[in-house]
């Protein structure tokens, strides 16, 4: 049973672990890496500052996909954030998850 346990939870850890590089693979791939860094700024914040300023926001996933698909402006300084209207719905969440994990 030990061991079931075991083999069940290393399984989860690496799905999730795969889900979480596949998500930084489509920030890359879609170009959001060119304003903002996992851990510093850029143009724009830190993706580790993003999920720090909204953990615990129950609202912070489908206000963020909504802010990476229509841009945004004022959050985090003067700079706007352009939109990414073909930047799909699935992959936009994926990224978003991905940034409030980190």
């Amino acid at each position: 049973m030990k061991l079931a346990l075991t083999l069940a939870t290393a399984a989860m850890l690496a799905l999730s672990a795969n889900a979480a590089f596949a998500s930084k693979e489509l920030a890359q791939k879609n170009g959001c890496m060119s304003c903002h860094q996992e851990g510093r700024k850029v143009v724009g914040p830190a993706y580790k500052d993003v999920a720090k300023k909204y953990k615990g926001d129950a609202k912070a996933e489908a206000h963020l996909i909504e802010a990476v698909k229509k841009g945004g402006k004022g959050v985090w300084g003067n700079i706007p954030m352009p939109p990414h209207p073909n930047l799909s719905d699935a992959d936009a969440k994926a990224i978003v998850q991905w940034i409030l994990s980190l």
